[in-house]
């Protein structure tokens, strides 16, 4: 029996991690199966164990106690609360959809992994440089190009089963870039790259991915996953189970759980629709 964190991006592919340090990779095409067991408590934040034990509900992503989240934020570059962070920058261009993109920025030294925790499925740098400069340009671009600086998990999903081919996957984010070659004053503060479009379909195993009958809403003590891994974006693992239906787990909702392994099919809560509200329990 082990705590799980959730899922990692290792080299370009995904693992389950787990406390103390391990890791379990996550092949397309194998099954996988656990049972929660005993109560989910709070992971920690910033890699030490939660002072307090905490108990966490089940449909949390976060898997944190209010306590530990506020430490995880306060060191957080996304929610602007490091300004003086030396290392360099890229800001970049993502891809969730037809329609559906975004601009954000992530450290140089951690290559596209920020990209594929998100399970964009193509994006594209546009610039690099200091952080302050970085964060600016997000907004501006971001504002310019009349995008969202976050997009649900449940669009994400939604958009990934029904996706254009290769070819008019790269040619929308090649449009949106020569877009942002047009907002003036961003060039100025960043060294701006050319287009060169990545396309993680393949990495994500996609391909095996054709629809969804469902998603599991939480886990629960006592409860069983299992299926065969068909494909895995962000934290999203896409499952077949043993009756055909085709369904994902958001691995955010593992973390602070004791999982052992073994299970007998899918018994946790499992929602038609990506809204979680829609058709009832299966």
């Amino acid at each position: 029996m082990t705590r799980a964190l959730g899922l990692r991006w290792r080299d370009g592919r995904p693992v389950l991690a787990w406390e103390r340090g391990r890791v379990s990779p996550l092949a397309y095409g194998r099954e996988i199966g656990f049972r929660a067991v005993g109560e989910r408590r709070c992971a920690g934040a910033r890699g030490n164990p939660c002072a307090l034990g905490a108990l966490v509900t089940g449909r949390s992503t976060g898997g944190l106690c209010p306590e530990c989240a506020r430490l995880e934020r306060a060191h957080s570059v996304a929610a602007d609360t490091v300004a003086d962070d030396p290392r360099t920058y890229r800001v970049y261009l993502a891809w969730f959809g037809p329609g559906m993109v975004k601009v954000g920025i992530t450290a140089e030294e951690r290559g596209d992994a920020r990209l594929l925790e998100q399970g964009a499925v193509a994006f594209t740098w546009l610039g690099r440089g200091p952080l302050m400069a970085a964060r600016r340009t997000e907004g501006v671009l971001g504002t310019a190009l009349g995008v969202p600086d976050r997009i649900p998990y449940a669009a994400k999903r939604a958009a990934r089963v029904a996706l254009p081919g290769v070819r008019e996957r790269a040619a929308e984010v090649e449009a949106l870039y020569r877009r942002t070659l047009g907002v003036p004053g961003w060039e100025e503060t960043l060294e701006r790259m050319e287009a060169r479009v990545v396309d993680h379909v393949g990495v994500f195993g996609l391909e095996g991915v054709d629809g969804i009958d469902g998603v599991v809403r939480e886990l629960v003590a006592g409860g069983d996953v299992r299926g065969v891994v068909a494909g895995v974006a962000g934290p999203d693992v896409h499952l077949v189970d043993s009756g055909g239906r085709r369904l994902v787990l958001d691995t955010r909702l593992l973390k602070g759980w004791d999982l052992v392994a073994g299970g007998e099919g899918v018994t946790v809560p499992v929602v038609r629709g990506e809204k979680g509200a829609q058709g009832g329990l299966f």
